[in-house]
């Protein structure tokens, strides 16, 4: 299989967009969500499945009595084993293996291992899960960013006069629909919880998917690291054994039941245990990242000191009495729309946009009326929304 074609088109979830081919309409831990984790996990789904990187995934030894693509494909299929009981044992004096010895049938308990035939599978479905929210958001967003910005976003805007004409148009777009954004922002802020129960939702399923052994993989591999040579055992070998043993029943010439044991070889636990250890410590970096956003994320919602923290200090926009003034006089959903608008453009121009809205607010009712031109400019998104507040006007 060639793996680097495939994995060139998994870049493409993370290659460098330009803000004016197109608009960001989420933060930086959102995009590590659907950007970031989906390239990891589509990434190690395709080097699971390249065979010419590990050979077979599977090689099972017996005693010649089996045909060798039959206990391959009968051991591949069904599952393997392997004796918690003797995993830390002498390797060469105790056992041949890491859990690999002679049993007493249905006295030493047994750990079976099918897991490995499903790990494509569910990395891919787990990249799916972590791209769901921002197809969610993106469906859900329609697009309203990157119209209303159209022409002004980034460094680099064009001549000056359209710069103006199309600030202005802009600044009328948000006193025509203020108060109108916030079903548009609980579709933001739903999402983004749905991108903190997901990946927490993920380590459990990777926890049952591993029989119970990931929330502790990580650990376990650190305390290793802290041990001497001599006294330690891996933990990745425990829960992705690379030798483990398989049993084949067939009958014998007399047509009595012979049970066959194999010695198995599992080639592609060697990128499966550094997969799982590097998902390990992802996952929870970004669960906390995640839950920060979240906390943020609700902080912005109930608390408009925030808001205004936000203006001032990250926006550099105006004074406490000026940027308290606007805060007033707009709800979340106006203040979600005017912070993506500052992620898209250039800053200098973000403030003008601001001091304009913030004049406009503050004359009220005695401001003339924007002209037809404006209020028809195909910039606009929701004219929808503006025809539905006139009728109900």
């Amino acid at each position: 299989m060639a793996i680097f074609p495939m994995l060139s088109a998994v870049a493409g979830f993370i290659k460098v967009r330009y803000i004016v081919d197109r608009a960001n309409i989420d933060n930086a831990v959102f995009r590590a969500h659907y950007r970031l984790t989906t390239a990891i996990l589509f990434g190690c789904c395709i080097l699971v499945t390249a065979n010419n990187l590990i050979g077979d995934p599977i090689s099972c030894i017996t005693d010649g009595a089996i045909p060798e693509h039959v206990i391959n494909t009968f051991c591949w299929i069904t599952h393997t084993f392997t004796l918690p009981d003797k995993i830390g044992k002498g390797i060469g004096t105790h056992v041949a293996h890491p859990g690999v010895s002679s049993y007493v049938d249905n006295e030493d308990p047994k750990q079976f291992h099918s897991y490995y035939q499903w790990v494509p599978f569910m990395l891919f479905f787990q990249g799916i899960l972590f791209y769901v929210p921002h197809w969610l958001w993106k469906n859900w967003e329609e697009g309203k960013i990157r119209m209303i910005t159209d022409g002004v976003r980034g460094a680099s805007i064009g001549q000056n006069e359209e710069r103006v004409n199309r600030q202005k148009q802009l600044v009328q777009y948000l006193i025509d629909t203020l108060h109108m954004h916030n079903v548009y922002a609980s579709g933001y802020f739903l999402c983004e919880v749905f991108n903190f129960l997901n990946v927490i939702g993920n380590m459990f399923l990777i926890d049952s998917f591993l029989g119970g052994e990931f929330f502790t993989y990580g650990i376990k591999v650190l305390e290793l690291s802290q041990m001497d040579q001599e006294n330690r055992y891996d933990p990745m070998v425990a829960v992705f054994p690379r030798v483990t043993k398989c049993t084949f029943h067939k009958f014998g010439p007399s047509g009595t039941i012979q049970a066959h044991d194999a010695l198995c070889i599992l080639a592609l636990n060697i990128l499966n245990e550094k997969i799982y250890i590097f998902l390990w410590f992802w996952f929870i970096i970004l669960a906390i990242l995640s839950g920060m956003a979240l906390a943020y994320s609700i902080a912005v919602v109930t608390l408009p000191s925030i808001r205004e923290t936000i203006l001032l200090r990250r926006f550099k926009f105006g004074t406490p009495e000026s940027v308290s003034a606007l805060i007033r006089k707009t709800q979340v959903g106006d203040f979600l729309l005017l912070h993506l608008l500052g992620q898209n453009m250039n800053m200098m121009h973000f403030t003008e946009v601001l001091d304009d809205l913030s004049s406009r607010l503050h004359l009220g009712n005695n401001l003339p009326t924007a002209p037809s031109t404006l209020e028809l400019s195909p910039m606009y998104p929701l004219d929808k929304l503006r025809l539905h507040k006139e009728t109900e006007a």
